[in-house]
């Protein structure tokens, strides 16, 4: 039976052996995903689990039921104390599968963005793993301009997306997000947050917006690490940020959705 592992590290996964650390397999990254594990809870598990399911068969991945025995593989061996930033990976070449295993790192309650407007520089938009590299060098020189995040635009210069999180914006009582048909994640922490809107009744729309009309208004980052993040500074840019009105409370109910991991 595997037992949770303790350590940092990253486990390669077979049908025989199950996870067991040592050299990885060479390979650039075809799918990942990852989440915020604190104490064995975690938000959204089956979602996750779908859209790792989902973009590794878009990749002509192992079967369907070797990548269900993977997961059910890290599910026993993901920590139940302290928290952490597991990432789950399908790498080229020979279609490895592993665990990486990190801490958590600080989680923070505001983020200060990089207006400048980064054309979008993935080559696979709608699947997490390719273009990290590429994202994390717009993280990069993010932090060179005082900021945590930068924000992706489109050629037409219309908001896409942040390197690492989605955006969403408040335009009076209507919650924005970018339109479906632009070349954006489907985030699992967006999903949730529309999910809560229509319960409550709070009107969701798509709109194309340019980050010049952005400004004054409440905009959040969110993403599985550190939920929802409203913008509490815009940097390259002269733009204000709206006040965070609404997020406080948005906050509280997803840190309340976190849930145990399943025993299997």
């Amino acid at each position: 039976m595997t037992q949770p592992a303790i350590a940092e590290g990253l486990l390669a996964w077979s049908p025989d052996r199950g996870l067991t650390s040592g050299p990885p397999a060479s390979g650039r990254l075809l799918v990942a995903d990852s989440w915020l594990l604190s104490d064995g809870r975690m938000r959204g598990f089956a979602r996750h689990r779908e859209r790792f399911l989902r973009s590794c068969g878009d990749c002509g991945a192992p079967p369907l039921r070797r990548l269900i025995q993977f997961w059910h593989d890290v599910t026993a061996a993901l920590p139940r104390s302290g928290d952490w930033f597991p990432r789950v990976e399908l790498t080229a070449g020979s279609l490895e599968l592993r665990l990486l295993l990190r801490q958590a790192p600080l989680l923070g309650t505001d983020v200060r963005v990089w207006a400048a407007g980064q054309l979008d520089p993935r080559t696979v938009p709608r699947r997490k793993g390719p273009d990290l590299d590429a994202l994390a060098r717009v993280r990069g020189r993010a932090s060179g301009a005082d900021a945590d995040e930068a924000i992706l635009i489109a050629p037409s210069g219309v908001v896409l997306e942040a390197a690492g999180s989605s955006v969403l914006w408040w335009e009076d009582d209507t919650l924005c997000l970018p339109p479906e048909h632009l070349p954006v994640l489907p985030g699992v922490t967006m999903a949730l947050i529309r999910e809560r809107a229509a319960r409550l009744g709070v009107p969701v729309a798509h709109r194309e917006r340019t980050l010049a009309e952005l400004d004054g208004r409440e905009v959040w980052l969110v993403n599985a690490l550190h939920g929802i993040r409203p913008v509490s500074t815009w940097t390259g840019r002269p733009m204000t940020a709206g006040p965070a009105e609404r997020a406080p409370e948005w906050r509280r109910w997803l840190d309340e959705i976190s849930e145990p991991l399943p025993d299997h």
